[in-house]
């Protein structure tokens, strides 16, 4: 019986999109280069698609009142992205959700966010919904009804992931793990024993090792890995705790019996797209999870762990670079 060869892994960590970056390939002596072609990809992204920046394609989309904008294909992939979530899950993710979260005091570089503490007045009010948005990908031409505004927080960074991983792997002809924020993509050939990821409950440094009990490390060959939470991104303002991920029945924080939700999928757009649905969907999200045959680890508020059919097992002890989801 042959012998297995782990291969050489090298990581590179760094900040974009507002969030952390960590790249991880199989050969070592390739990370710069890559590192160049990711941080290219990160930068159209944001260009495309963010909503903090006021020469973005995405903003640009909130002067068309309601008239049909032909945008670049990088905008148009995403949006499809987004609606197909949003309609793969039953609306319980909705990229219409922008004026939501801007009236939570979410609306700039979430670091400033959590510096105003003015107080705000939180009114139930269901977002307009996906279905009012039209997108034309044989023109790549959408149509934004006036007054809404759009969000992509819970699809394109982990869009952006995938797509930069196949693009660096086909690139350097290498396995590579591309994580943003801890949506975590994979492509190419997976060192022996598969990639290496730390699902946790809490936000941190991937050279920290969490509090006991508030982790797991799993290994995936695949596609994607994502953890969808609500103890990350919390801010307060006046008398309000809120949180980031948003219910478009409500237009407010969801009320959720769940802290954080990690699940692995074909792709990571596809894990984090329903990782954030399960949190929206609250008790029967581990029944919907199960019912998709996707696997999941749902951690609720008192730090019950529960996990779907599936979930990869916890991946052996070993001393090469990890990724934290």
């Amino acid at each position: 019986m042959a012998t297995a060869t782990r291969r050489t892994t090298a990581a590179a960590d760094w900040r974009a999109l507002g969030t952390s970056v960590r790249l991880v390939t199989t050969d070592p002596t390739l990370p710069d280069s890559c590192n160049l072609l990711l941080a290219r990809h990160l930068a159209e992204v944001d260009a495309a698609c963010s909503r903090f920046r006021q020469d973005s394609e995405l903003v640009a989309l909130d002067q068309a009142r309601g008239r049909p904008v032909r945008v670049g294909p990088l905008l148009a992939e995403a949006l499809a992205v987004a609606l197909r979530a949003a309609a793969a899950t039953d609306g319980a993710v909705d990229p219409t959700v922008g004026s939501a979260i801007g009236a939570l005091g979410y609306d700039r570089d979430f670091r400033l966010v959590q510096d105003d503490g003015r107080p705000i007045r939180l009114t139930v009010r269901p977002v307009p919904g996906w279905r009012a948005v039209t997108l034309d990908r044989a023109t790549d031409t959408v149509t934004v009804p006036a007054g809404v505004r759009l969000d992509l927080g819970a699809t394109a960074k982990a869009w952006a992931a995938d797509k930069a991983a196949a693009l660096l792997a086909e690139a350097a002809g290498c396995g590579v793990l591309v994580s943003l924020g801890g949506d975590t993509a994979v492509a190419g050939e997976p060192p022996a024993g598969g990639w290496r990821i730390r699902v946790q409950d809490a936000t941190g440094p991937v050279d920290e090792t969490p509090a006991p009990g508030t982790y797991a490390t799993v290994s995936i060959r695949s596609g994607g890995l994502a953890t969808s939470g609500t103890t990350s991104r919390r801010w307060r303002r006046g008398a309000h705790d809120l949180h980031h991920i948003v219910d478009p029945h409500t237009g407010l924080p969801a009320e959720t019996p769940w802290r954080t939700v990690s699940v692995a999928a074909a792709t990571c757009a596809d894990a984090n797209a329903a990782g954030t649905a399960a949190l929206v969907k609250g008790a029967g999200a581990q029944r919907w999870l199960a019912g998709l045959g996707l696997p999941a680890r749902l951690v609720a508020n008192d730090g019950t762990v529960v996990t779907t059919p599936g979930w990869p097992a916890c991946a052996p002890a070993w001393s090469g670079p990890e990724a934290a989801a």
